[in-house]
């Protein structure tokens, strides 16, 4: 047994050599991305929804598409009532349920599992006005679809710093991950934008799996940690977290990967990763 774990050690090894096929660049939806919370900011001036672990999506008018730019199978009677406008959101079954959904949307063909899939949207990326004026218009957008697999994220507005933490609370007890705070006189803009925060428990963030380190002592034979580098370009390993099944078959190399931290390091390496989950979201 240790020969075959080695055997299949070093065909992730050989695969990490590879070249990995890009995508074109146009094909790549130009999403609005969110940053940190800070507590400097005046609440009133945003509104504020619950933060969903689904897989983000983007409908052009015609066909869904995943962050890398691919297209998701969808039936076309998942579909059929969507507006032809542009719509930003996420495909979303229930709070803690984010490997169940990315094992739907990742089949290349389409199937009965996307009953189970509903497209909560949270913005119009081609509508030209301020967030307050696009809320209004998503509101109308789906009222006039009468489609079952079609809803807009509530919005609300929130009184004071006091009252967000008690609807934090809420949602992290009733088990959501958080909360999103989106400025009411934002327009869209592709990229991290000040005008769109995540409120969080804690920091997570994705890497892409680059390597492996052997494992040691009662990981003999298996994979000891992830060698992972952030879009920022900084390496370092995750081993926190991982199972023996994680170890024995680990995410494959280029993959994508969500890890917890608790800060950073002088050198600014995330502390104390953990690995939570693999981002299966691209259609196989």
């Amino acid at each position: 047994m240790p020969q075959q774990r080695w055997l299949t050690l070093a065909v992730f090894f050989i695969m990490a050599l590879l070249p990995w096929p890009a995508l074109p660049a146009d094909a790549i939806p130009d999403l609005m991305m969110a940053t940190r919370y800070h507590p400097d900011i005046d609440v009133r001036q945003y509104l504020v929804s619950e933060k969903l672990d689904g897989v983000r999506a983007r409908w052009d008018g015609t066909q869904l598409f995943s962050r890398g730019g691919n297209v998701f199978a969808a039936p076309t009677w998942f579909t059929k009532h969507f507006p032809n406008t542009p719509l930003d959101g996420e495909l979303w079954i229930g709070r803690g349920q984010y490997e169940d959904v990315s094992s739907v949307v990742r089949k290349h063909t389409p199937h009965e599992g996307w009953e189970l899939i509903r497209f909560m949207i949270f913005d119009l990326p081609q509508h030209h006005g301020p967030f307050e004026q696009r809320m209004n218009a998503m509101r109308l957008l789906v009222e006039q679809a009468h489609s079952p697999y079609l809803t807009m994220i509530p919005q609300e507005n929130i009184a004071s710093e006091e009252a967000l933490r008690q609807q934090f609370q809420t949602i992290i007890e009733q088990g959501g991950e958080g909360l999103m705070l989106h400025k009411k006189t934002a327009h869209y803009a592709s990229g991290r934008s000040q005008d769109l925060l995540k409120l969080k428990p804690f920091t997570d963030a994705e890497a892409t799996v680059i390597g492996y380190r052997p494992g040691k002592g009662q990981f003999a034979g298996l994979v000891g940690s992830l060698k992972v580098q952030t879009d920022e370009g900084v390496v370092f390993y995750v081993g926190s977290g991982l199972t023996h099944e994680h170890r024995r078959h680990p995410p494959p190399i280029h993959s994508r990967i969500t890890f917890r931290y608790q800060g950073f390091t002088k050198n600014g390496v995330p502390r104390f990763p953990v690995f939570l989950h693999i981002r299966h979201e691209e259609p196989e």
